[in-house]
């Protein structure tokens, strides 16, 4: 048996860890990214805007020729689907006596503020503030929540939550090549990625303190 030393030890460790093969990544990260992006669509406390970001990084590193339209394609199907559905759960929530879970959590996630004001901006601009509402942190269901109480079908909501999903989708994966390419290792891109999600969501509220 031959002695090593401990450098050369932790050297030949090091190089005996092989990341996994791109493909083996993708068979993971796009099934996980689209489960993830519609949980956070239907239950609104996952950051899905920092998990597309950070998959865009990722995409952005790879060889693969298709990998960011996969994570393009991935997200906004994922979200326009879980926004599809949450709404279908608040209109049946409107119709029944007791309303439902669903619809009693989006309520909960709008201030009457802030549901006053998606109102009005609604009745004034209609399908505009649907597509605006995904690109503003926060402000989806409240501008949701407008629809269903102004009695949008399913069906005309559908049609404006498209544009929301697919802008969305391309905003977040734009932060996340952005910090992609500003660094070698992916890891690093993600970090920045999230950071810059996280900035973001945070400067709204931020606003409305200080006034």
């Amino acid at each position: 048996m031959t002695w090593l030393p401990p450098a050369a030890v932790l050297a030949a460790a090091s190089t005996s860890v092989v990341p996994p093969p791109e493909s083996t990544q993708q068979a993971i990260g796009y099934p996980s990214l689209f489960l993830l992006v519609l949980i956070g669509a239907l239950v609104p406390v996952v950051p899905t805007g920092a998990l597309v970001s950070s998959a865009a990084v990722v995409a952005f590193h790879q060889t693969a020729p298709f990998a960011l339209a996969l994570v393009f394609v991935t997200a906004s199907l994922a979200a326009f689907l879980g926004d599809a559905a949450l709404y279908w759960l608040g209109r049946r929530g409107m119709r029944s006596r007791g309303g439902s879970r669903w619809l009693e959590a989006i309520r909960s996630r709008a201030p009457e503020e802030r549901l006053g004001q998606a109102r009005g901006k609604l009745a004034e601009h209609g399908v505009t503030v649907l597509v605006l509402s995904r690109l503003v942190p926060a402000g989806r269901i409240p501008v949701m929540l407008a629809c269903l109480m102004a009695e949008w079908p399913v069906r005309r909501f559908v049609r404006g939550n498209v544009a929301a999903c697919l802008a969305w989708a391309a905003t977040y994966q734009v932060i996340g090549i952005v910090g992609g390419s500003l660094f070698p290792e992916p890891w690093e891109g993600v970090v920045v990625a999230v950071v810059l999600t996280i900035v973001i969501s945070a400067v709204p509220g931020l606003v409305r303190r200080f006034r």
